[in-house]
């Protein structure tokens, strides 16, 4: 398990921006891609191993059912696309290893990856040094604007306010925040702080606990003793699984306690266990019960290559727009070249499962957020529904 803490995760990336390089690797300012010849070659960085490897690695398969029905309808460009798939192992250093042999040996066009933001904090200036691009397919605490990345999840207003927002009307206003000690649940309790406060709401406690820990019985005996209306969860990966377990076994589940996390999609619940998280909320861009002709088509596709049993989440429906993003991208600049890549892409706009999304100049998508109540079934039922949010990374708090 990784328990790398902020500090040693600022000392690794530190570490990497000094070293300049890594054994066997020197970048280049601007890495030549692959796209000679019949191919082009895109980027899979994602834990397959690890404890984030339960939200993470369901990624890959959505990104392989984008690329197998591109090159079914004939490729980029008349290129058919080649995935270079890789296992950053839920260690932000090795995230950047990777990253290097991507574009410097495979010569990648693009990269589609990271889960974490610590994971994409620390593949940055290997990106800037050797000229890559990132295409980032999760939900994330916002504050980041950066040339290499396009970001096609929500940031924290088209998730952690809006969440809070939806909370704050429902039963009561007082708030627990739990979260994993790293980045994002951290930067996002900077948010959702403010917002509570601005709403008339009450904190009533905040705990961090590491990445991959188990054991949350201390926690669960606060937020007992505090009787919040709500918990906001920011707990992820592997640790969901010992964590809603433990709730319920302390008699704090879905229909006793009102917990919501902008963290846990049906892919996390698969490996909870969905008797173990029944009646807690989540909020979302997509969840696989929505019900739209591209949607049913996605999920009808992906079941078909992966089993009837493969359920769908958010990030994986982000993974396979990602992909698909940077298709138009590259097609708009009649060009795989990255600057050419970048400059296109603002604009561009995909009817995807979740509804049609658009990137905008700062490099996120303009999208609707879903707040879903989890069934028995492991599905969840959609209660509220925004109207098209703005991206805003940067948000006056």
């Amino acid at each position: 398990m990784n328990k790398i803490n902020r500090r040693k995760f600022l000392q690794s990336s530190a570490t990497i921006l000094a070293a300049g390089a890594i054994p066997g690797f020197a970048l280049s300012p601007k890495s030549a891609f692959a796209a000679e010849g019949d191919t082009v070659k895109l980027g899979l960085l994602h834990s397959l191993t690890g404890t984030i490897a339960l939200a993470e690695a369901s990624l890959v398969d959505a990104e392989k059912l984008a690329i197998d029905e591109i090159n079914a309808a004939g490729g980029v460009m008349g290129k058919k696309i080649e995935p270079i798939i890789e296992d950053g192992a839920s260690d932000w250093p090795t995230f950047a290893e990777k990253t290097k042999k991507l574009l410097e040996r495979d010569k990648v066009a693009a990269i589609i990856g990271c889960y974490t933001s610590a994971s994409r904090k620390a593949i940055l200036p290997v990106l800037h040094q050797g000229h890559g691009l990132l295409y980032y397919p999760t939900y994330y605490e916002g504050l980041e604007q950066d040339k290499s990345v396009i970001y096609t999840s929500q940031e924290a207003t088209q998730s952690v306010i809006a969440a809070i927002e939806w909370m704050a009307k429902q039963n009561g206003k007082t708030f627990y925040l739990v979260g994993s000690d790293y980045i994002y649940p951290r930067t996002c309790n900077k948010i959702a702080k403010p917002t509570i406060a601005r709403l008339g709401g009450k904190l009533v406690g905040e705990e961090y606990a590491p990445l991959g820990h188990t054991e949350f019985s201390s926690i669960i005996n606060k937020i007992r003793a505090a009787k919040p209306d709500w918990v906001y969860s920011t707990v992820v990966g592997g640790s969901n699984v010992a964590f809603y377990k433990q709730l319920k076994a302390a008699g704090l589940g879905g229909d006793k306690q009102n917990l919501l996390s902008t963290v846990v999609s049906e892919n996390e619940i698969d490996g909870i266990g969905k008797d173990n998280a029944v009646g807690y909320y989540a909020c979302m861009g997509y969840f696989e019960s929505l019900k739209n002709p591209q949607n049913e088509k996605f999920v009808k596709a992906l079941k078909a290559k992966y089993g009837q049993n493969r359920v769908v989440g958010d990030p994986m429906e982000c993974a396979y727009n990602s992909v698909y993003l940077w298709k138009l991208a590259v097609e708009k600049a009649k060009s795989f070249d990255v600057d050419k890549v970048i400059a296109a892409s603002p604009g561009i706009s995909f009817d995807a499962p979740e509804g049609t999304i658009q990137l905008e100049q700062n490099h996120h998508v303009a999208k609707k957020v879903r707040v879903g109540r989890a069934r028995s079934d492991g599905q969840f039922d959609i209660v509220y529904e925004s109207p098209v949010m703005q991206p805003n990374p940067f948000p006056k708090l």
